[in-house]
């Protein structure tokens, strides 16, 4: 089919750059798009339709962070844009690449119509997320969309990578194109290639890794690339570090013999941190309560930073925490420089002790891992139930099967009494409010057909921001598993008011005012029958949990359609350190 009008050339440059999914919430501002997509497009890329452009965002979000590429959701001109604004936001958080496609206008006020165009247009929409989003255009002639388009591209994917914002008008979109417009020359111009390292550092980093007794190795975002994964074991292995995984995605097996728990630190004499994007976090012991912090690592202990981290500024974010200083800087992609790096520590005389180290290392692993073990069957009977049961409950129904984590990590106890043996069996640490459920679909719609089970662990007040997800996973067919974490409260900020009022001395018994989700107690099973998945529970008894969780999981895999079970989890008591 030729092209025809303005919206067509969008269409043409999805497909070109390879784009599967746009995930929409109508608006007319980008009608002229929507018809593309279906009768020009043929739905291709096919429209995934939302509930809410949050909810689009997210799972653009979600599909990223599992393919490693970007997905495009389109949000309707101001109003759209600024219901999506949040979930834009933690995707620049989070570094993920990804296209948000908006609309405005007509520009031209003659071809507007009364009242509707005019409060949901402004003069330029991208003002509304400029401060965090990589880049934004809006191009002003059908000619200028393809360059335009590639642009934005080539800037989302560049690592660090991160959302770009397009805004096209809505007469530009409508109107007629006067000549054919050749996508493909901008398509094949816009992959960027990768960042390497300076030698020069790399060598002195060697030299460093090389003279290390105790080597500790801190590890954040290593894992979106599984070159990168596999690479930083081999790496820990050679040099015989202890390695401390802070989840921003899973780039560690935790159960290799070298996986350790921050109280690694306190040994060390060199940190390597690789992907670590607030490095100060992980180096310091914070006290919640008063604020105060001190370091984890001995004085004298030399610190690498290695990756993108100075790279990934914005004017108007405080995101990048505070300024850590640190012995050695390298700029670099890790998919270049941790074989580089391995090389060049290969060529370098192996320090003596390096196997007591390792095995030192395993010894204290697994006094952990049996640790855990007893702690895990502390109240075990208790219902509401421990976080640590539901790990150990969903663990035994899930871990035959080939899975993935979404959502919340039990209050870390998937990471003590599961196996996360290679990176994709885990999306990364939850971002914040009301993106879990989102970015759980965009994993499951990245992996619908390939038979993997996708287990979202779902925390309830989170879900009540985005109930409407729900629907878009029983539209869209999607087999996913969600267990909810339901204590029946905003408990993250119950904790904030627990802290303030131990410190000042008032009462603690009224710190869960405007923060109690119990009155009434939202029915998740209900709710997820009502929107088309197979659901259960309130679930309170633990041993309840396990025949629940099979039934679901038999619906998932024999059916491929979404079950939830909703079970209740006793809130946790407060840390004062983290």
């Amino acid at each position: 089919m030729e092209q025809r009008y303005g919206s067509d050339v969008i269409v043409d440059l999805l497909k070109g750059f390879g784009i599967e999914y746009v995930a929409v919430n109508p608006g007319a501002s980008y009608r002229g798009l929507h018809d593309s997509l279906i009768n020009y497009g043929e739905n291709d890329p096919a429209m995934i339709t939302c509930t809410h452009e949050e909810i689009a965002v997210e799972i653009a979000h979600g599909y990223a962070r599992v393919t490693g590429k970007p997905m495009a959701a389109i949000v309707h001109d101001v109003v759209g844009l600024l219901h999506s604004c949040m979930a834009i936001y933690y995707a620049h958080v989070d570094r993920v690449p990804m296209l948000i496609l908006g609309a405005t206008g007509p520009v031209d006020r003659w071809k507007r119509r009364p009242y509707i165009d005019w409060i949901h247009s402004s003069l330029v929409n991208g003002n509304a997320v400029r401060d965090y989003v990589k880049w934004d255009d809006q191009p002003a002639s059908h000619r200028d969309f393809a360059p335009s388009f590639a642009r934005a591209y080539r800037i989302a994917t560049t690592e660090p990578a991160g959302p770009v914002y397009l805004c096209y008008d809505a007469g530009l979109q409508e109107d007629g194109l006067q000549a054919k417009i050749d996508v493909a020359p901008y398509v094949n111009a816009a992959r960027p290639a990768l960042l390497q390292a300076d030698p020069a550092t790399l060598a002195r980093t060697a030299d460093l890794l090389a003279a290390a007794e105790r080597p500790v190795i801190l590890t954040e975002f290593t894992g979106r690339h599984a070159e990168a994964f596999r690479e930083l074991v081999g790496l820990a292995e050679e040099c015989s570090a202890a390695v401390i995984d802070l989840d921003g995605r899973l780039s560690f097996p935790n159960r290799h013999p070298q996986a350790l728990t921050h109280d690694a630190l306190a040994e060390a004499d060199l940190v390597l941190a690789v992907d670590v994007f607030d490095l100060e976090r992980p180096l310091n012991i914070l006290d919640r309560l008063t604020g105060e912090k001190r370091p984890r690592v001995p004085e004298g202990c030399r610190v690498v930073d290695l990756g993108l981290a100075e790279l990934r500024t914005s004017k108007w974010s405080e995101d990048l925490g505070q300024l850590q200083p640190v012995d050695l800087t390298v700029t670099g992609d890790t998919r270049l420089a941790l074989p580089a790096l391995r090389e060049l520590l290969r060529a370098r005389p192996a320090k003596a002790g390096r196997a007591a180290r390792r095995a030192d290392l395993a010894r204290r692993h697994d006094a952990q891992w049996a640790a855990w073990a007893e702690e895990a069957k502390k109240d075990w009977g208790a219902s509401p139930m421990t976080a640590a049961r539901l790990a150990s409950e969903i663990w035994s129904a899930i871990k035959g099967e080939d899975w993935i984590l979404t959502g919340a990590d039990l209050e870390d106890w998937v990471f003590r009494l599961w196996d996360f043996d290679h990176p994709g069996r885990h999306l990364g640490r939850s971002m914040g409010t009301a993106t879990q459920i989102g970015t759980a679909v965009g994993a499951a719609l990245a992996l619908r057909g390939t038979g993997r089970l996708v287990v979202d662990v779902q925390p309830d007040g989170d879900l009540l921001f985005d109930p409407g997800a729900l629907w878009t996973v029983a539209n869209q067919r999607l087999p996913m598993l969600v267990v909810m974490y339901n204590n029946r409260a905003y408990f993250n900020d119950w904790e904030h008011q627990l802290r303030v009022a131990e410190h000042r001395g008032t009462d603690k018994a009224r710190a869960n005012i405007g923060l109690d989700l119990s009155d009434p107690a939202p029915d998740f099973g209900m709710l997820a029958r009502s929107l088309g998945w197979y659901g259960e529970g309130p679930i309170s008894d633990p041993e309840q949990v396990g025949p629940a969780l099979q039934r679901a999981l038999e619906i998932v895999k024999k059916e491929r359609r979404p079950a939830l079970v909703d079970t209740i989890v006793r809130q946790r008591t407060p840390a004062r350190y983290r």
